[in-house]
């Protein structure tokens, strides 16, 4: 059985405003559908089964539009933040009642065109809390954040205090045990990459080498290059 997917879908997307101003960033037009559609069918034709939505901003226009996932081949459940943003690791424990035990996690501008049930076997393999993907970037695509061992471990991954080994970057898809976001305070504003951290500190972070580029939809620059990747690959 595949694991179920959370995508964090809570940002208000201001970058790309104003393209944001009447709607989610997962229903900004990409290559003709809604960002969204190509996220999903992703994820379908990698073998996921069961998706949660965790929303926040505009959460209700994409329930409208995913319903409950039948027209995509999934089965999709959404879960809101609330009345207070929680933050991407807060709203994942939100919505842990939906996930199970184990899960992936991926950001809701994000389009990994990656090997998910790898990912997976090698998260259980590897015996750790979680698990994150890396991507040997060398600044290319964006700002690397991860210093990587000889041997693929995790020496030092950080969004803000850089260091010039830091040669790959957070691919963008994670893999926890829930027990990982026991960490996590509950009613107060947490950052996954603070969570990776702890774990990493704990020793309970493992890591899995991607070889294929990721791609987002947070910018204008990420959108188009996204749109030149799909354009060519679109299916019905």
């Amino acid at each position: 059985m595949s694991l179920p997917v959370a995508i964090l879908c809570g940002g208000i997307g201001t970058r790309l405003y104003p393209l944001t101003r009447n709607m989610p960033k997962s229903l900004v037009n990409v290559a003709g559908e809604p960002f969204l559609t190509h996220q999903l069918r992703l994820l379908r034709d990698s073998g996921i089964q069961n998706v949660v939505l965790c929303v926040g901003y505009y959460g209700q226009s994409l329930r409208e539009y995913a319903g409950d996932g039948s027209n995509f081949g999934l089965k999709i459940s959404y879960s809101f933040d609330g009345a207070k943003q929680l933050g991407t690791a807060g709203a994942v424990c939100q919505a842990l009642p939906l996930l199970g035990d184990e899960f992936f996690v991926l950001y809701g501008d994000s389009y990994l065109p990656c090997d998910y049930r790898a990912v997976a076997d090698h998260f259980r393999a590897a015996g750790k809390t979680a698990l994150m993907t890396v991507f040997h970037n060398e600044g290319q695509w964006d700002t690397s954040n991860v210093e990587m061992s000889d041997d693929g471990e995790i020496l030092a991954y950080d969004k803000k205090n850089r260091n010039p080994r830091m040669r790959h970057i957070d691919y963008g898809l994670g893999v926890f045990h829930a027990a990982a976001f026991g960490r996590v305070p509950r009613d107060e504003f947490v950052d996954l990459a603070e969570l990776y951290r702890q774990l990493l500190d704990a020793g309970e972070l493992a890591a899995h080498v991607i070889e294929q580029r990721f791609y987002e939809v947070g910018s204008f620059a990420g959108i188009q290059e996204l749109e030149t990747f799909l354009s060519p690959k679109k299916a019905l």
